[in-house]
């Protein structure tokens, strides 16, 4: 399941990506725009800023911006950076890896089997996305919304 960090981390990086690349975001903005506790956004911002998604510029017109053009930042790749591995148990992930001390073969276990298809279904999603995809479809509902709206 996702978690709520990671869920803040998309909103806030969707928000960037839709931005100018010579914009920069005050974490103030973002967190009201985005309906996120300031200080959790900090924290988050911060370690987005530790796995080189974003940087911070100081100063009364300073902010953030993305590190890395949006296009090739993959929206699996901040759930990564913010929830850890995909695969909803260590025995059935690729990068994390660890056998379960109640499984007697992990080679054979169903189980590992059934979670490991859960964590290829999620990376195919996830690391077929990019984030300007996902800020260019939250754009694109917005437009189609106000293009349906009656005129008057």
């Amino acid at each position: 399941m996702l978690s709520q960090k990671a869920k803040y981390a998309l909103k806030a990086l969707i928000a960037l990506a839709e931005i100018a690349d010579d914009e920069l975001l005050q974490a103030n903005d973002i967190a009201e725009a985005q309906n996120i506790p300031k200080k959790f956004l900090d924290l988050i911002l911060l370690e987005l800023r530790r796995h080189g998604m974003v940087d911070s510029r100081r100063g009364k017109k300073g902010g953030y911006l993305l590190l890395k053009p949006a296009d090739t930042i993959m929206i699996g790749d901040i759930v990564r950076a913010i929830d850890g591995p995909l695969a909803p148990i260590p025995c059935a992930s690729v990068t994390a890896f660890r056998p379960c001390p109640d499984c007697r073969d992990h080679k054979v276990c169903m189980v590992r089997k059934i979670m490991r298809e859960v964590r290829d279904a999620a990376a195919g999603v996830l690391d077929h996305i990019t984030l300007a995809e996902a800020a260019q479809t939250k754009s694109s509902k917005k437009t189609k919304a106000v293009r349906r709206a009656p005129s008057r």
